[in-house]
């Protein structure tokens, strides 16, 4: 297994490269969302086949995203990281220079496994080299800003590169970025030491969970244009299930597995609690953005520029909330702050959904309802990183990090698609402002939902008191006096901990 990472390496050098991978993860699923039309007119796309070029990178990224988190914890998270930027870098070269719709999907494919190996490992990297306390808290605040960041700065910056540089720039962007961000990492990220025999790849269970995630991703994505009941979507989700299913039934019998299930057991109810909510927030949360836009857009009249710009209040909300969780987690616990946000976050939603009109303008529709919902999610970064990873021992890190992305994408297909559904409902036949806006308040109503019943599955399953570290199965966790990259690895300090956390 591979060791855990000296907590004195050079955090001030990790930093900064764990963050950029979350920006750019988060960059790269909404900056082409506004280039489509050119990248349509100039490969020569068809209507029903534009859309792929989303869909293809949320395919591999959400299809891949446990295999990407295990192989980080067998590979080794350097090593992981580095093949994950250089994937992502070029994939996103190729898609620059794409003549083909075919070339372009492709690259968005091949981006999208790259994406898939570096978001979990980013987490873990954080788990594993920062102690337990303000250390770690200000990590994952950070961690979860840079996400925000990521997703807004990509709808401004689709908009502003596909204006005065072209669609290519989308694409050409993350190169420079990725370059930079190997080079830091060569320095900046510890070399992993391994102690005892290499654990095996679960070879069955990665076939099994990549194929399952990515027709369940397939199905929720193309409900726009097939319907719930109908039998392209019905089968297609029927095989989801299969196939998870038997992911399940395998690995329950595995002694490596890709995903050990005593994870979402009893002892780890806090890793249980994390992926619940990352699932319903992020099924409320990713919507939200989606009809935040096409409000922006197509009801109050908004061009690309300025609909990102829009945005740029909800980047502030969501610094101001990580930044107070980061000082209250001690002292509040995870189940106190994440309940309180997702409360928090649903304040907000609710009130886009009773503030969108067709007659909205900025300040009186968008401001108030942004700063409210910003606030509650950003409280909710810093103790879900910290659940997600509760108790779990250091050789299983990527796997702990690989299901919270997991759950987190699956969610935002899921919200999304089923909230597309609900919005159109609303909105009927019409296609007048007025009835754009009453489908939007809609979703925005469902949002708002989905962020309480986060917050209640939190209140019910999360333990009042925080889950000790629980070794694998395997064995215990590696031994604090165990050198790695030549230097002794410090345990974090744990009574503190247990006096201090109550949530």
């Amino acid at each position: 297994m591979v060791n855990k990472v000296n907590s004195r390496a050079p955090q001030g050098r990790l930093l900064p490269v764990l963050l950029t991978v979350q920006f750019l993860v988060s960059l790269d699923m909404s900056v082409v969302n506004i280039a489509l039309p050119d990248m349509g007119d100039d490969l020569g796309f068809t209507p029903d086949s534009l859309l792929w070029v989303v869909n293809a990178y949320a395919l591999a990224f959400g299809g891949l995203l446990m295999l990407g988190g295990r192989l980080a914890d067998l590979a080794g998270r350097r090593r992981t990281l580095m093949w994950g930027f250089a994937v992502f870098g070029a994939a996103g070269l190729a898609g620059g220079l794409a003549l083909t719709p075919g070339q372009l999907v492709a690259a968005r494919a091949v981006q999208g496994a790259g994406a898939a190996a570096l978001a979990p490992v980013a987490l873990a990297l954080i788990t594993v080299n920062y102690a337990a306390g303000p250390a770690r808290s200000r990590a994952l605040g950070l961690w979860g800003v840079s996400g925000a960041l990521g997703g807004a700065v990509g709808i401004m910056a689709g908009g502003l590169l596909t204006d005065w540089v072209g669609w290519r720039s989308v694409m050409l962007v993350n190169v420079p970025v990725v370059a930079a961000a190997l080079l830091a990492s060569r320095r900046g990220v510890p070399v992993d030491r391994r102690t005892g025999p290499a654990p095996r790849l679960d070879v069955s269970g990665a076939l099994l969970v990549t194929a399952g995630a990515a027709v369940l991703v397939l199905g929720l994505v193309r409900t726009e244009t097939y319907a719930w009941g109908s039998g392209t979507t019905l089968g297609t989700l029927g095989v989801a299930a299969v196939l998870l299913g038997a992911f399940v039934a395998v690995e329950a019998r595995k002694r490596e597995p890709l995903l050990r299930l005593g994870l979402l057991g009893t002892a780890h109810r806090p890793v249980l609690s994390a992926n619940v909510f990352a699932l319903l927030m992020s099924s409320g949360q990713f919507a939200a953005f989606y009809f935040t836009s096409l409000y922006l857009q197509d009801v109050m009249g908004y061009g690309p520029t300025a609909a990102g710009a829009a945005f740029l209040p909800f980047c502030a909300g969501v610094v101001a909330g990580s930044t107070v969780a980061t000082r209250l987690i001690g002292r509040a616990g995870e189940r106190a702050l994440l309940v309180a946000g997702g409360l928090l976050g649903a304040a907000g939603f609710g009130w886009f959904a009773l503030a969108v009109e067709a007659g909205g303008t900025f300040l009186g529709s968008i401001l108030g309802p942004s700063l409210v919902a910003s606030v509650g999610i950003g409280l909710c970064f810093v103790p879900l990183g910290t659940a997600a990873t509760s108790g779990v021992a250091p050789e299983e890190t990527g796997m702990a990090s690989g299901l919270l992305n997991s759950s987190r994408q699956l969610g935002g297909s899921l919200g999304l698609a089923v909230l597309v559904t609900v919005a159109a409902n609303a909105t009927g036949t019409g296609t007048d402002r007025a009835s754009l806006a009453e489908g939007h308040a809609a979703a925005f109503a469902v949002s708002a939902g989905l962020l309480v019943a986060a917050a209640l599955a939190t209140a019910l399953v999360h333990g009042r008191r925080p889950s000790l570290p629980v070794p694998s199965p395997r064995g215990p966790a590696p031994d604090p006096a165990a050198r790695a990259g030549g230097s002794r690895v410090e345990a974090p300090p744990r009574t503190p901990l247990l006096k201090r956390r109550r949530g």
